[in-house]
């Protein structure tokens, strides 16, 4: 992989701080939820947040 310049690195820390911020929204809406399919709906957008970060975090090994 290249070189990273700094303003890359804070890019990346933004969208992985992102990532983080949207799966623990998702979980809590998920929590709070009283129907199931809103419940579901919840609970697949915190799971995907937190594959993106991951897949993400694979990519810049």
């Amino acid at each position: 992989m290249a070189n990273l310049s700094e303003l890359d690195l804070q890019n990346l820390r933004h969208l992985m701080g992102g990532y983080d911020v949207t799966h623990c929204k998702m979980k809590e809406y998920a929590q709070c939820a009283s129907d199931e399919k809103i419940k579901q709906f919840f609970e697949k957008g915190a799971q995907s947040a937190i594959q993106n970060k991951q897949q993400l975090m694979e990519y810049l090994r």
